[in-house]
Formats: structure tokens, C-alpha cells, sequence
């Protein structure tokens, strides 16, 4: 890896003792405070921002029965979202279980003590709705801790501090997998050994195949499907919900069918597909949870 040049390597020390401190000053608020902060922040910044416009544009193919005011709304609260998400991170580590307040509520545990059970490979699912970095420490601590994929910070000084958090709140040891060629190869052992691997799989992948998402067709990444036909294991679609500043739910849904088609690329396709309809239905359920930002569906779509 080519060594940074020494005025990029001065901007991520800068960059990271500014992470620092904002870290530091959303930790004194607390989580509840933070979050708010974060959310009010956001909306007020985020919805003027150029990139609003994809969202906006998502919105206009997803949910075409909605009016101008009503995709102003969701895109506000898509941004309130973010912003908590964010704000929240720094408390990561220190929220729990709890009837209320915050931390989480579970729904679904049922289905985690049974592949706790089990044992074996398992893959669980999900998108970016609510806060999605709740998810990890939440399955966690019902009994069956999961690795990830991740995208690097451009920052690795950065990167570090939000991957300590991450570990922190996870409590526990496991890999982490760079997106790519190394990290998939890397994730496939894992399974291979009887690990759990937790993916995000809402986003366009133009190596994927064409599924279908709010009608639309979506480029769509198909390592989950694959990976869990290789090794004939369950796929568990769950996502946070979230219900208040720093408070939230996790809802486990129960494993897919696999398909069994005898076709290999036909049963790929159709259990990414199954991924996709269960990521619209919870979308459509709360479409303001949802990062509506990223460029989702065709190129043409996002032209003047």
C-alpha cells in the first residue's frame, strides 16, 4: 500500500482529532441528548443539501402515490434518522436490554435462541433502516454474535476510532470483513467454520443481478444468496426499528426457504429477490427509516 503523502497524512490527523471531539462532546450529552441533537442537526442541514435531490428522485419511482409534501416529509425524517444514527454511535457500546430508555427491545428471540441451538453457519440480513449499527450488539446479546462486511473510512485514523466503538459495543471478538474480492474469500471461510456473518445488502452492486425493489428494477448484490446455498444455511432477514431517541427494537424475522430449483443462478436469483421484497416491506411500513440517499435503481433514472 503506497504511504500517504504528508500533507494527507496531516488532514487525517486533523480530521480525526475533530472526530474526537465531537465523539467526546456527544458522549457528555448522552444518548438521549445526542440523538436529538443529531436529529435536529440533520433536518436542518441535510434535506437542503444536493444529494436530497436523489432521494427525491427515489422516492418519485419507489412510492409514486405519494405527494410532493409527503416525500418532503420522509426525506426529513430519512435525514432526522441519519443524523441520530450518527449522534448515537459514541454510546454504542453502553446500551443494553432495557424495558425502556434507552437501549433495545427484542422481537423475534425466539428464532436467535434456535440457531443458537443449532449451530452451523448462519447469514442474517438487513438494510439500512433505523439504526443499523444497533443490530450487531443486539443479535449479540440474544446468543448468536455475527462478523460483518465493512467499507473503510477513507480516514484510518478515523476508521479505527469508529471500528473500536463497533468492537466495544459487540463485546465480543470477531472478524470484520473489507468489502471485496480478499473480504468475501475471507467471509466464506468464516461460514465455512460454523460462523454467523451479518451483511447489509441494500445498496446497488452493478456486480450484481437485476432484482426487483418497489417494482423497479435494482442492481442487487447476491452474496448473501449465494453464500447460504453453497453451504445450506439459514438466511435471517431482521432490522431495528427505531422508536425514540436512542431507543429501539429489534424485529428478527424467520429464516428464508431456500430454493431448490436444481438451478444454481435461478435459485440465486430467487432467494435474492426474497431479500429484496422483505427490505420493501419494511421500508413501505416506515419509508422515513430508510437512507433514501444512495442511487438505488438504473443510471438513467437520476438524468435531468
Amino acid at each position: 500500500m503506497t504511504r500517504p503523502t504528508l500533507p494527507r497524512r496531516l488532514r487525517f490527523r486533523a480530521e480525526a482529532a475533530l472526530a474526537r471531539l465531537a465523539l467526546a462532546l456527544l458522549r457528555g450529552l448522552g444518548p438521549v441528548a445526542a440523538s436529538n441533537l443529531g436529529g435536529a442537526v440533520a433536518r436542518a442541514i441535510g434535506p437542503r443539501l444536493p444529494v436530497s435531490r436523489i432521494a427525491e428522485i427515489n422516492l418519485r419511482h419507489a412510492l409514486p402515490e405519494l405527494g410532493a409534501a409527503a416525500r418532503r416529509r420522509i426525506i426529513r425524517g430519512a435525514w432526522d434518522n441519519l443524523g441520530r444514527t450518527v449522534a448515537e454511535l459514541p454510546h454504542l457500546p453502553r446500551l443494553r436490554r432495557t424495558a425502556d430508555g434507552p437501549g433495545w427491545e427484542v422481537v423475534g428471540e425466539a428464532i436467535l435462541h434456535d440457531l443458537a441451538v443449532r449451530g452451523g453457519p448462519v447469514i442474517f440480513v438487513s438494510g439500512h433502516v433505523g439504526n443499523w449499527e444497533v443490530l450487531p450488539p443486539a443479535v449479540a446479546a440474544c446468543g448468536r454474535p455475527f462478523a460483518s462486511f465493512y467499507r473503510a473510512a477513507s480516514n484510518p485514523i478515523a476508521d479505527g476510532l469508529i471500528g473500536g466503538l463497533r468492537a466495544r459495543a459487540l463485546g465480543i471478538d470477531l472478524p470484520a470483513f473489507a468489502k471485496g474480492a480478499a473480504g468475501a474469500r475471507a467471509a466464506m471461510a468464516h461460514l465455512g467454520r460454523g460462523g454467523a456473518l451479518g451483511m447489509l445488502v441494500d445498496q446497488k452492486m452493478n456486480e450484481g443481478i437485476e432484482a426487483r425493489l418497489f417494482g423497479r428494477p435494482a442492481m442487487t448484490p447476491t452474496a448473501a444468496a449465494a453464500f447460504a446455498l453453497r453451504f445450506r444455511c439459514p438466511v435471517v432477514p431482521g432490522h431495528i426499528e427505531r422508536l425514540g431517541p436512542a431507543r429501539f427494537r429489534l424485529i428478527v424475522d424467520p429464516p428464508l426457504t431456500l430454493p431448490e430449483s436444481g438451478n444454481r443462478l435461478a435459485n440465486i436469483a430467487a432467494l435474492t429477490q426474497a431479500i429484496n421484497d422483505h427490505i420493501e416491506q419494511w421500508v413501505r411500513a416506515r419509508p422515513e427509516s430508510w437512507l433514501w440517499l444512495h442511487r438505488r435503481f438504473p443510471q438513467e433514472v437520476y438524468r435531468p
